[in-house]
């Protein structure tokens, strides 16, 4: 049993830490305060090729293993988390396209998706619909070589970069079970009828965009499905949140990696009654228990991946993000604790953190969901213990 990283996944990490460090945690905080967007950083994560990472090398991507593939997320959360965002939605909808897409499709898509020329999203949510997929109301009919698409999407990461933006759509709503009749459009954003209109306000997860998508009549060639094949979407989907949930997962490990740094930073540099806040065992007492917790989630998060890698992993995948997701927002409550009133101030870092932090107990399915997926995934036997 070994639990290191393999060589070039640590040389790997090296070179995205290096990026972090000089890239984006010096401009972090002043730029999501003030709303600016990264474009330098998405400059730099296109140089180094991160927008290919879930493509194929024979269309120019990295083709990345599972477990670099949380690497790249953990790190880029540990400077930033809303900049992982941007990388996230492209790369999932990047994988469904070289895992379900037509020959056609790849060729056309695939080249320029991994060289960062077009970047993209993934259209699931809808402001009825987000864990119940099913229940989605966009729909698409048939009118010739053309679907006819109509519907809101939410919560749609990089949707005025999308090009295309894989749309989760009922190509046929009255079939049972619905999800028979559901099918994934890559749909062009410059199409007539594709409108953003308006980014959602949040609490956290700056740096990128949440946006509320409309599509009214727009009109989608019919070689756009994914696939070729209607009544797959649902499979689609699912395929690509499995990888999601890594995702999550190592962000989540970033962000709490983060909490403890500076945790640490502070305790050793603050002073009480003549000596380090670090040298009172309370104090001590949060700081081995965020240690303890920081690894623990890096090491779930690291064998979830490395599932993935051998196969379908549901069960791997979703006790990961149910664990780090919790670690993530334990340590930057138990962070800002130890910053005292400066915690709570804007001028640290912690702050943000716990911002960031709520969205990964969320994101890629709600962890109350995920644990009865769990529980099913544990009872036919599919995950070991």
């Amino acid at each position: 049993m070994d639990f290191q990283l393999d060589e070039d996944q640590r040389e790997f990490r090296a070179v995205l830490r290096d990026f972090v460090d000089r890239e984006i945690i010096p401009v972090a905080r002043e730029w999501e305060q003030s709303g600016r967007y990264p474009t330098e950083i998405v400059d730099g994560m296109r140089e180094m090729g991160l927008f290919g990472m879930t493509i194929p090398e024979e269309y120019g991507g990295l083709d990345l293993d599972p477990v670099s593939f949380a690497l790249v997320f953990e790190e880029i959360a540990r400077g930033w988390m809303g900049i992982a965002g941007i990388l996230g939605s492209h790369s999932l909808a990047c994988r469904m396209i070289a895992m379900r897409g037509t020959e056609e499709q790849k060729r056309k898509y695939l080249p320029d998706l991994a060289a960062g020329v077009r970047r993209t999203g993934i259209g699931l949510t809808e402001p009825d619909a987000g864990t119940d997929l099913q229940g989605i109301r966009t729909t698409a009919t048939l009118d010739g070589d053309h679907y006819v698409v109509n519907g809101t999407k939410m919560w749609i990461t990089n949707a005025r970069y999308a090009d295309p933006l894989p749309v989760l759509v009922k190509t046929d709503p009255g079939t049972s079970p619905a999800h028979k009749g559901m099918s994934v459009l890559l749909v062009d954003s410059s199409l007539e009828g594709y409108r953003v209109t308006k980014d959602i306000p949040k609490l956290g997860y700056k740096g990128t965009e949440s946006c509320e998508v409309v599509l009214d009549n727009v009109r989608v060639p019919r070689e756009n499905l994914l696939g070729g094949v209607e009544g797959k979407g649902m499979q689609h989907a699912l395929s690509a949140l499995e990888w999601g949930r890594v995702n999550i997962a190592a962000r989540s490990v970033g962000i709490a990696q983060r909490a403890h740094d500076e945790a640490f930073a502070y305790a050793k540099q603050r002073r009480a009654f003549n000596q380090a806040i670090a040298d009172f065992q309370a104090i001590q007492l949060q700081l081995g228990n965020l240690s303890t917790q920081v690894q623990a989630a890096r090491l779930m998060a690291y064998w979830a991946a490395d599932a993935v890698r051998k196969g379908r992993a549901d069960g791997e995948t979703g006790m990961a993000k149910i664990f780090c997701s919790e670690v993530a927002l334990a340590a930057s409550i138990d962070a800002m604790k130890i910053h005292g009133g400066y915690g709570y101030s804007t001028e640290y870092e912690v702050e943000r953190l716990y911002r960031d932090s709520i969205l990964m107990s969320i994101g890629e399915g709600t962890n109350d969901v995920l644990r009865t997926l769990v529980a099913k995934s544990v009872l036919r036997g599919e995950t070991a213990l």
